[in-house]
């Protein structure tokens, strides 16, 4: 064991767990910054395949309801396509400012509205819209 100048070996080994600590810490962050990608992605995917999904069946149908149904499934895929792409860049700049504070040997904080609450609750209003939509016949 490292000594230090003050002679007490157990500086050098809470310096180094605590190294260790930080890199854990970013290879958390990158691992929760994955996460989002794959979910940022699947929601992309979703909406894209929910705007070819309805197009092929309105050319299929060619009546008012079909046509009603697949404007409205284009727009709640474009909203699902908006929002991947909203929370991949936020989920970027989360990941960015929290590896900083690290760099600056400051904790990372916890988000008073996690990405994850926010993309919830935005989906669960986008289902509810489409819930009413789908009541109101409009």
């Amino acid at each position: 064991m490292t000594e230090t100048s003050n002679g007490d070996p157990r500086v050098g080994l809470a310096q180094k767990r605590t190294g260790l600590a930080v890199f854990r810490t970013a290879q958390a962050l990158d691992r929760t910054t994955l996460a989002w990608v794959r979910t940022t992605l699947t929601m992309g995917t979703f909406g894209f395949g929910m705007i070819a999904f309805f197009r092929a069946l309105h050319e299929e149908a060619q009546t008012p309801a079909a046509a009603r149904l697949h404007h409205a499934a284009i727009r709640f895929g474009e909203v699902l396509v908006l929002l991947g792409v909203v929370a991949t860049v936020l989920a970027g700049v989360s990941h960015w400012s929290s590896l900083r504070r690290l760099e600056r040997g400051e904790m990372p904080r916890a988000a008073r509205w996690p990405l994850s609450v926010a993309v919830a609750l935005f989906v669960a209003l986008l289902g509810m819209a489409g819930l009413w939509s789908l009541a109101t016949g409009r």
